[in-house]
């Protein structure tokens, strides 16, 4: 992992970007009495309008951006995700897929090229996105589909209010949900907060309120056993609200989860005693996350037990959870890779070098999770290989 002195410094453009946002949470903080919980920290340097991360104009993904994703690395990725839809979108024509933040536009592509491949093509396409600078590279990315694919695509301002018969899929979204950092003590919990200090930011703890000490005795209840004095770490209170608002919309179909985390016991394990923050700039990792706000991703990996909780108690079926290497083997990597071979010894190399990040657990193997819930008969294959719900 890098420290904020191996970065690469940004145009004097991006750095007074970067002041705006600071500015701006600044202000928010004033008056707020000069403290506010990280949670909202992390939405506004995200998502604040026009000048968060994911709400200005500024390259993300790819060789220009802070990460490449699972898609952008590979097409076996899409391909691999559309098998594993094929055999319920064939028997429900009617259905839709809808994905959740599409990046760059890339997974859609794969996703739809690959099932029109298979003769199962969905009513619709639906891109829930809300950056406007990530929509219009999408658009520009799904302009090399045939018509009859890019006529299925539709974009959303936010989630339908009927139901649907779906699969919805959200890539590397859960882990930018905004996360609340605590502190346990021998006998206190404490909340880590943000304050101002010159110009830019710095840690602040206060003593948590009463959703953070029931959160953090849910875990230390499931776990068995209390964290140790000391022990930082970080909870999503949003993720069941955000997992029950999407439940809400599925009549029948799935939703898959695909991200980087582990099951609560992992996640919250004794050695692990600073959490799981990370963030992302100019494709450098680090644990700064006051460092150009407005520049850098900021996320935490997903507590995967506490995401079949939430689909369990919003209606759902866990019907399935594994690693991302288990899942691709189980949807058809090894057959994609074949196909997709070609007699040029360069680009031969190239696609065992995308498997090989894709695949082994050093890369995104192991550190990718997939998880599947389901609602009626819905249902997706990609876990026969390995199902690891047990460890839940």
């Amino acid at each position: 992992m890098a420290n904020r002195f191996d970065l690469p410094p940004p145009s004097e453009e991006a750095l007074a970007h970067s002041r705006r946002v600071a500015g701006y949470i600044a202000e928010r903080i004033h008056r707020a009495g000069g403290w506010i919980d990280f949670s909202e920290f992390m939405d506004l340097a995200l998502y604040a309008p026009g000048l968060g991360y994911y709400s200005a104009g500024a390259e993300k993904f790819g060789p220009a951006g802070d990460f490449v994703t699972a898609p952008e690395i590979s097409a076996l990725f899409g391909r691999c995700l559309a098998n594993a839809c094929c055999a319920w979108l064939r028997d429900s024509p009617d259905a839709v897929i809808l994905e959740l933040g599409a990046g760059s536009g890339a997974l859609a592509a794969e996703v739809l090229g690959a099932l029109q491949g298979h003769g199962v093509v969905p009513a619709r396409y639906l891109i829930l996105e809300v950056s406007a600078g990530l929509r219009r590279r999408q658009q520009d990315t799904l302009q090399r589909l045939p018509q009859a694919l890019r006529d299925t695509v539709e974009w959303l301002d936010e989630l339908p209010q009927s139901p649907l018969r779906a699969i919805i899929l959200a890539n590397e979204v859960a882990d930018a949900l905004p996360v609340t950092r605590f502190r346990k003590l021998e006998h206190d919990v404490m909340a880590q907060g943000v304050s101002v200090a010159g110009d830019g930011f710095a840690w602040a703890e206060r003593p948590a309120g009463r959703e953070l000490r029931a959160a953090v005795a849910a875990i230390e209840s499931g776990l068995g056993r209390e964290l140790d004095n000391g022990y930082t770490s970080e909870v999503s209170l949003r993720l069941p609200a955000w997992i029950d608002s999407i439940a809400r919309i599925i009549e029948a179909g799935a939703f898959l989860v695909c991200d980087y985390g582990m099951a609560r016991r992992e996640y919250y394990h004794p050695e692990r005693r600073d959490g799981t923050l990370l963030c992302h700039y100019r494709h450098r990792a680090h644990a700064d996350p006051f460092l150009h706000p407005g520049l850098q991703d900021i996320s935490a990996w997903v507590d995967f037990t506490a995401a079949a909780a939430a689909a369990d108690a919003a209606g759902l079926s866990v019907a399935g959870y594994s690693t991302q290497a288990h899942f691709l083997v189980d949807s058809g990597v090894l057959t994609e890779l074949e196909r997709l071979q070609t007699g040029q010894v360069r680009d031969r190399v190239a696609l065992a070098g995308q498997a090989r990040r894709l695949l082994m657990p050093g890369e995104m193997g192991e550190r990718f999770k997939v998880l599947a819930a389901t609602r009626g008969r819905g249902h997706c294959d990609g876990f026969g290989f390995r199902d690891l719900r047990h460890l839940l």
